[in-house]
């Protein structure tokens, strides 16, 4: 089975410290291609010097995460613009809104997510979304740019069959995590995954973080060679054989950032 995790934070020290051995254990357990998530300029940059160290294995995005909206720099846009001319670069983000953490103004975030759809839309890219706490005004100013946008994905979807629903009207593909592993947490994601098409469909470890709850023992930290057991897991939800699970969420990554 071939696999494709569609967001990995490589560029986190406990994984970019010993990168090389992350893709040896990656490769072993079938996962072949990896997004690199671009948080801010300096990361984003980072993504775009990781592939090319691994050009046949690693596709970035870049982009100015919620979290880090108060601290872009005044060009930011400007150079977001140059490291997209990467070939490697597939997608603009990770960006949006966070209204849980609020590490930034709201008014900041709104400003700086929308000038990245703006850009999204120049460069004709897909988007990489975040949200968490703000799924009415990230909802709102999407369907704004959504004729102009080729594709987006709701990066790390946690939510329940109302935001899944709106996400989908909004031509959104969903991408899942091992957020869905977790018996406490994860309960309604565990119901939503049940909607979501078979082609607007992507995995994601979304590593070092959440580590998939079903595995044991329990590692100290995420890892893309974990993915399969997040698609285990939802093949046993939808019903489906893994290798399903695999090779549509294969082809699936590979239309959305590589078409």
């Amino acid at each position: 089975m071939r696999w494709f995790d569609s967001g990995v934070n490589l560029t986190n020290g406990k994984l970019f410290r010993d990168v090389d051995a992350v893709l040896e254990r990656a490769a072993a357990a079938g996962v072949e291609k990896l997004l690199v998530i671009g948080t801010n300029l300096q990361e984003s940059a980072d993504a775009v010097a990781l592939c090319n160290r691994y050009p046949d294995r690693l596709v970035a995005t870049v982009g100015i995460h919620p979290h880090d909206a108060a601290e872009a720099a005044p060009d930011f846009v400007a150079q977001l613009k140059d490291l997209a001319k990467h070939p490697s670069v597939v997608a603009i983000g990770e960006c949006g809104l966070d209204f849980n953490r609020n590490y930034s103004p709201q008014a900041t975030q709104l400003k700086v997510f929308e000038a990245q759809l703006a850009l999204a839309a120049e460069l004709q890219l897909p988007v990489y979304l975040h949200e968490r706490d703000a799924h009415q005004q990230q909802c709102d100013l999407l369907a704004r740019y959504q004729r102009n946008i080729p594709r987006m994905l709701a990066h790390c979807f946690t939510g329940g069959k109302k935001e899944l629903a709106r996400y989908l009207d909004l031509g959104c593909y969903i991408g899942i995590t091992g957020w869905l592993c977790d018996e406490r947490r994860g309960l309604e994601l565990q119901q939503a995954v049940l909607d979501i098409p078979a082609d607007r469909l992507l995995l994601e470890t979304d590593a070092p973080f959440l580590v998939p709850r079903t595995i044991r023992p329990r590692p100290a930290q995420n890892e893309p060679c974990f993915l399969p057991e997040i698609g285990k897991f939802l093949a046993q939800l939808r019903q489906q054989e893994v290798r399903e699970i695999a090779a549509q969420t294969w082809q699936n990554s590979l239309r959305f950032f590589i078409k």
